[in-house]
């Protein structure tokens, strides 16, 4: 919901004319009730400011999700389908499957130790894999 100024802003003024009614009923003297008065106006306007942008960041980033639904990657042909660099494409086609899948549970949040039994391969060989890999993106990219 977007953060509407004129309501706050009522709501606002009537809290600050229930305070200072209160603070002259206490005997404070008016330039304290002013001094008290502006800097709840600064405190208010500050948190308006962060409001109204959180409110429209906000929606900027559900605008954003709604246009980029992403398909969750899933497979090896899933990772390659949403590669967009031709040159990294073509890269990675030369790279064997294991490692490909490698990537994938990498990129799915797995650890090194994790994808190990997976891939019926040691924690020492994927560290290889991905080494080379890297090595070879490097000449390439």
């Amino acid at each position: 919901m977007a953060y509407n100024n004129g309501r706050e802003d009522r709501k606002w003024r009537i809290w600050k004319e229930a305070e200072e009614k209160i603070l002259r009923e206490h005997g404070v003297d008016e330039t304290t009730i002013e001094q008290i008065r502006i800097d709840d106006r600064a405190d208010f306007n500050s948190n308006r400011r962060f409001y109204h942008w959180s409110s429209n960041f906000g929606e900027y980033l559900e605008g954003m999700a709604d246009r980029e639904k992403q398909a969750e990657v899933m497979t090896v042909a899933d990772l390659l389908d949403e590669i967009e660099n031709e040159t990294l494409y073509r890269a990675l086609l030369t790279v064997d499957r294991r490692t490909l899948q490698i990537v994938l549970l990498k990129m799915q949040g797995y650890s090194t130790k994790e994808i190990a039994p997976l891939v019926g391969l040691t924690a020492g060989a994927i560290y290889a894999r991905l080494n080379h890999l890297r090595k070879k993106l490097r000449k390439i990219l």
